[in-house]
């Protein structure tokens, strides 16, 4: 009999350390490692965050240890602000950090609104933003990943997911991670309710990148049907095609559509609907602030919940969070790499050919066979005309930010920001970069000393290069 056959008790124990364990969505991290605990024996969930966390982590820590209780099972749930402790022997690593927790996400979004961009954070300024914050970060929990679970896989979930994983792929010596969003999935389920079947039957082909690609097939009990989906796409009405919280629901032209000969992603209207995307995000902001202002709101009422000492389920409300089905993913990827399911679930890889379009050596979102050793990334081939250019874009924006993260070139930074679509004036890209810069200063080590001095490139390299094994 195989490992794969036995019971939950007599597999290998599991141990997963979660960075940003204080984050409002743990519960349903939780919640999916109860669900799956009979084919992955989780026994050690490890939450970690920081002093700044400190309340939110025990919070949550209390609901998620609650529901282990109630489930009955023999998880132990603990809770750290000593990340070392917590990575050594993990098999396996969630990230779902924010740097300067979301008020350096209002500071991303009202700068970028106030010089008349979008202010989102996975995207132009604000995103890059997000991603000149987070890479430090990163590198610097994979630096104790190598000295303390050199073997364990990376499940990351911090935005922007694309950025992180490229720069850890063109510039650390780390291959095992995988990046994860919830778009794909909530995809998938709009196909299958628009084509009345279970979604488990339904197979998607995705090309391009994190919040920047098109479904340009779709498997059906292993057949092809993408016409008749595009088809059907184009019939509906806008309410029925789904969309994510923090995007404006915007109908595409069936002649977009069809010309695309592409279903594309809920985040593209950014790209193709910009004007009306920042029309609605100055009036949002008018009357209700901007969009971090009401996750902050909904965050508080979330907490409000989980300290309930009666509490021991995922509450309902955490959906209205906007982020539904990130952590069950993360729990499915980790399901599947350990019972070498081989199904097919969607995640950020190095391309290796999969994309013939895009470098090797970069992060692509497409459909992967998960297996024993990781995502098998299903072949694209070359992207068509009609989705290469705004892909190649934000690769070249994606590329661009990522090595200014780790050489500290300023001048780069504002290159990549005038080389997004969402930017259209080298002026403002200027003006933008050097307020956010100042803004978020005590957060951006490639570009300052610790005092708030700047640094120079020279110095921002030496840094990164103490703080991981760069390729």
């Amino acid at each position: 009999m195989t490992e794969k056959n036995l019971g939950a008790e007599a597999r290998r124990p599991i141990k997963i350390a979660t960075i940003g364990g204080g984050s409002s969505y743990t519960p349903e991290l939780v919640e999916g490692f109860i669900r799956r605990y009979d084919s992955c024996p989780v026994r050690e969930l490890w939450l970690v965050d920081i002093e700044e966390g400190r309340e939110k982590l025990e919070i949550v820590g209390g609901l998620a240890q609650r529901m282990v209780e109630a489930a009955g099972l023999p998880m132990e749930v603990h809770l750290t602000l000593d990340r070392r402790e917590a990575l050594a022997g993990a098999d396996f690593v969630t990230t779902q950090f924010r740097v300067g927790q979301l008020d350096a996400r209002i500071k991303d979004e009202r700068i970028a609104l106030k010089h008349g961009l979008i202010g989102q954070e996975t995207n132009g300024a604000a995103g890059m933003f997000k991603a000149l914050r987070t890479i430090p970060v990163i590198f610097d929990i994979i630096r104790d990943m190598e000295e303390l679970c050199p073997d364990a896989w990376l499940v990351n979930f911090t935005n922007p997911v694309g950025i992180v994983t490229e720069a850890v792929l063109r510039y650390t010596n780390w291959k095992k991670i995988i990046g994860l969003c919830n778009c794909p999935i909530s995809m998938r389920f709009g196909i299958a309710k628009w084509m009345d079947v279970d979604p488990d039957r339904v197979r998607m082909e995705l090309s391009g990148l994190n919040h920047h690609f098109f479904v340009t097939d779709v498997f059906i009990d292993g057949k092809s049907r993408f016409d008749e989906v595009l088809e059907r796409y184009c019939t509906l009405p806008v309410e029925e095609l789904g969309t994510m919280k923090n995007i404006m629901a915007i109908p595409w032209s069936n002649r977009l559509v069809r010309g695309l000969h592409a279903i594309p992603v809920s985040y593209l209207n950014y790209y193709f609907s910009t004007r009306e995307e920042l029309e609605g995000l100055e009036k949002d902001y008018q009357e209700h602030g901007v969009r971090a202002e009401v996750v902050k709101k909904v965050e508080a009422e979330l907490f409000e919940l989980y300290k309930d000492a009666e509490l021991h389920v995922k509450p309902k409300q955490l959906e209205e969070r906007g982020g539904a089905h990130y952590s069950d993913a993360a729990c499915s990827v980790i399901d599947s790499i350990v019972n070498d399911r081989g199904d097919v679930q969607y995640v950020d890889v190095q391309n290796k050919g999969t994309v013939t379009s895009l470098p090797y050596e970069s992060a692509v979102e497409c459909a992967c066979v998960i297996t024993g050793d990781g995502p098998k990334p299903i072949s694209v081939g070359e992207l068509s005309p009609a989705i290469s250019g705004t892909i190649q874009m934000i690769k070249s924006f994606e590329r661009m930010v990522a090595e200014a993260a780790v050489t500290g070139n300023k001048d780069l930074a504002v290159a990549a920001l005038v080389a997004n679509k969402l930017c259209d004036s080298d002026a403002v890209a200027n003006e933008v970069f050097d307020e956010l810069c100042e803004a978020h200063k005590d957060y951006l080590p490639e570009f300052y000393n610790a005092d708030g001095t700047p640094r120079d490139e020279s110095e921002a390299r030496a840094v990164t290069s103490q703080v991981c094994s760069l390729a």
